[in-house]
């Protein structure tokens, strides 16, 4: 294989990744990812469908794997495989525990497909990384899994809320994204008691139930809620 060929080999074999790790791409997000032009792009994609992959073109929004087709596992390298570790590592000193729950059985089947000598070292880099935080490891929460949910299916939910100030309220809130402050989640969500926009600690939430009911998504980036709310709030 001529020199000159590889780049283009690797930037295929990355194109496919990103196609079966998200529902729509558009290829002005793959040429940035892979500094290329559009036009390289798109003769990428026809390459990849010459070769059977079957890749659905929709207009105006970008490309996607067809519906049901599944890929064979792509082998992880060998910083791949050791910073997936490092990563279940960190999540265990999380205090959610629906999320460390979940994390580390998604990172055990991603272990599953490692190669051999892959499993050996994986082990022992585990057993070699230590995080300080949450040392005691106590789980505060256990709401993380749900809220996620929520916010993908626009799903009302019904809080029971606890606040710093040690008042309780009951809110039906539209979840709408979640960051982390300081090792703690932070669940942004419009509130309907407040008719705006709040932020609440996802460890002080003392009970959530999530609704049949659905809202209609929120026309906000989360650039736009931090530079319009975050600056002078505290926590509800």
């Amino acid at each position: 294989m001529e020199e000159k060929e590889k780049p283009r080999l690797s930037r295929l074999t990355a194109i496919l990744t990103q196609l079966q790790a998200k529902r729509i791409v558009t290829a002005t997000q793959l040429a940035e990812r892979h500094n290329v032009s559009v036009r390289t792009i798109y003769r990428d994609i026809r390459t990849l469908e010459k070769s059977g992959i079957p890749i659905v073109t929709e207009e105006g929004r970008g490309y996607s794997i067809m519906e049901g087709y599944h890929l064979p596992p792509v082998l992880f390298s060998e910083d791949e495989a050791n910073a997936l570790i490092t990563m279940e590592q960190l999540a265990i000193k999380n205090k959610d525990s629906s999320f460390v729950e979940n994390i580390s059985s998604g990172i055990e089947k991603i272990k599953a497909i490692l190669r051999y000598s892959q499993k050996g070292n994986a082990d022992l880099l585990a057993d070699r990384i230590y995080f300080s935080g949450n040392n005691n490891e106590a789980k505060t929460s256990n709401n993380l899994m749900q809220i996620q949910s929520a916010i993908t299916q626009y799903r009302v939910l019904t809080m029971h809320y606890l606040s710093s100030e040690n008042k309780r309220t009951t809110r039906n809130i539209e979840p709408f994204a979640i960051y982390s402050i300081h090792g703690d989640f932070l669940l942004i969500a419009f509130c309907r008691l407040r008719n705006d926009f709040r932020h609440f600690r996802i460890d002080f939430i003392e009970k959530l139930v999530t609704e049949s009911e659905t809202f209609r998504p929120h026309n906000m980036t989360i650039k736009e809620y931090f530079e319009k709310y975050v600056k002078n709030q505290k926590y509800p």
